[in-house]
């Protein structure tokens, strides 16, 4: 049967409507631009998320039903360009909004939560060599800000 699987990172863009345990990015540029307290949830603000714009993730999509397989599963993600740690993301979202982010540690870390995780898109690049990631963190961050909070910089 032609089919796949795709185990996403964190789908993001700015229609994603993110809350305090799904949709990393989104909310937290919400609560920045918001000027609310970010929830820090252990592993001192360190542990990594691995983003991918929608954009890229329909545009992976479209390749595989120009071009499907049978039965594969792809680990699909920002890979290890578009990811980045909490501490990092509240970094560029203030280069962007220019609003510093308010945030509250608790020591105790979400449980099932991965302190670093990144799809690894050898398989996917390899399979369809004319997909690619097209959208960075900078631009989600941007496109984030001017399209739900009128944000322009």
């Amino acid at each position: 049967m032609q089919t796949c699987v795709i185990r996403a990172g964190c789908i993001t863009g700015p229609n994603h409507s993110g809350v305090q345990l799904h949709g990393f990015l989104n909310f937290l540029v919400k609560t920045n631009i918001e000027k609310k307290i970010y929830n820090i949830f252990g592993y001192k603000g360190k542990q990594v998320r691995d983003n991918i714009h929608a954009k890229d993730l329909v545009n992976f999509i479209r390749h595989f039903i120009n071009k499907p397989r049978i039965g594969e599963v792809y680990n699909l993600g920002g890979g290890l360009k578009n990811s980045i740690s909490i501490l990092e993301a509240f970094d560029l979202v203030y280069k962007h909004s220019e609003i510093k982010m308010n945030s509250k540690y608790e020591n105790k870390n979400r449980i099932g939560d991965h302190i670093c995780y990144y799809s690894n898109l050898t398989k996917s690049r390899k399979h369809y060599p004319g997909w690619e990631i097209t959208i960075d963190l900078d631009s989600i961050v941007c496109e984030i800000l001017e399209k739900i909070y009128d944000v322009k910089k």
